[in-house]
């Protein structure tokens, strides 16, 4: 399984999702019509796109929404619902729904991403973060990672700026990806594509051999940083003469100093487990199932209540016979050995004396008789 996480989709024109806006609210009747469309162009370009990501060999596929600073739940249109709809289903293909928010200094004071607007992020599959401060990326990485209905398990860094914005503390790393969060890296930035609009998010990014040459400079050190733990490779790109096959991405990586297997899992085994993760949203405290207990037939145990639920019928409790003794168990007419007489008498034969001793004893004691007769007749 290939995955292509970043597939972005482009931007409505403001007059679409201004009257998707104002419709939102106006009744049941005008609800249908509120959703924003596509044009006839557009939706056949991303068909082309799609079938040559098929053709590379990915079978699945996230298209990208993005929004600049905060989500404002006012004016906010969810366009990946309605595109879907107009796209033709492939079978063994997977498409998927993200959200990206780019952060910036005013979106430090807050950007939507709140409890009271979790209804507003429900209908995404995946939720990305696109930090451009140094505080907004330690917001991302410590708090936003929490397991919570609005968990964002993407961190996608801005690697074609002319620098990067922040530093990447190891507390910092560490702590995300304790939390199951991974950092993205577009190989869009690499090929420095000229009219590429992906290139242009977030604002201050260069195109061309700049964006290259920040790319390069900057995966390095997400690469040397993170020792190759959690990298999520996605491709980011709108022009199809930039797409490339699986292979050809875990190439590139090797190049930035990653081993061969974590270039192969970047876009296979690290996706799998992401999209897995991002399901936990929709559970309580990120817990897949709710285990069972089966208590086997035959082991249950009278409760104090169930004479009562009995009708009143007594329950029979199980009787302990006490277990019978050796002797009774013993045959009565089996004959017993008898014993030796030293045994009866209860002497050891061992400690008898000898018959030269008890002739000794027995003379020695008849000679002390007769002197005490003497004495007593005197």
């Amino acid at each position: 399984m290939f995955a292509d996480l970043n597939v972005p989709v482009p931007t409505l024109l403001k007059q679409q999702l201004s009257q998707a806006a104002s419709k939102k609210g106006k009744g049941k009747q005008e609800q249908s019509g509120a959703a924003p469309s596509f044009t006839p162009a557009q939706v056949a370009a991303i068909e082309s796109r799609i079938d040559l990501l098929e053709h590379l060999g990915y079978t699945v596929l996230a298209f990208n929404q993005t929004v600049e600073r905060r989500v404002d739940p006012k004016t906010h249109v969810n366009t990946l619902d309605p595109l879907l709809g107009q796209l033709r289903k492939r079978p063994g293909v997977v498409f998927l729904k993200r959200l990206t928010i780019v952060l910036d200094e005013e979106s430090e004071k807050g950007f939507g991403l709140t409890n009271g607007n979790a209804a507003l992020f429900m209908p995404y599959d995946l939720l990305a973060l696109v930090p451009t401060t140094a505080a907004s990326f330690s917001l991302a990485c410590l708090t936003h990672t929490q397991p919570t209905p609005l968990t964002t398990h993407i961190i996608s860094l801005p690697l074609t700026l002319p620098r990067l914005p922040f530093n990447l503390r190891h507390t910092l790393v560490r702590a995300a990806l304790k939390n199951g969060a991974v950092f993205e890296i577009n190989y869009a930035g690499a090929l420095g594509g000229e009219a590429d609009p992906a290139l242009t998010i977030p604002s201050g990014s260069e195109s061309g051999a700049g964006a290259k040459r920040n790319w390069w400079a900057a995966a390095r050190e997400v690469v040397r940083v993170t020792k190759g733990k959690g990298i999520l490779v996605s491709g980011g790109v709108f022009n199809e003469a930039d797409l490339r096959a699986p292979r050809d991405v875990a190439n590139l990586v090797t190049i930035l100093g990653a081993p061969q297997d974590v270039a192969h899992n970047a876009s296979t085994k690290v996706a799998q487990s992401l999209i897995l993760r991002a399901q936990t949203r929709r559970t309580y405290r990120a817990v897949l199932s709710e285990p069972k207990v089966v208590i086997p037939e035959g082991s249950l145990m009278p409760q104090p209540g169930d004479d009562e639920r009995a009708g009143g019928q007594q329950m029979p409790t199980p009787s302990v016979e006490p277990a019978a003794s050796a002797a009774e168990d013993a045959p009565v007419n089996v004959k017993k050995r008898p014993l030796d007489q030293s045994v009866q008498a209860g002497t050891n034969p061992a400690a008898q004396p000898n018959d030269t001793e008890k002739e000794g004893r027995g003379t020695g004691g008849a000679s002390r008789k007769k002197k005490k007769n003497k004495t007593a007749a005197n």
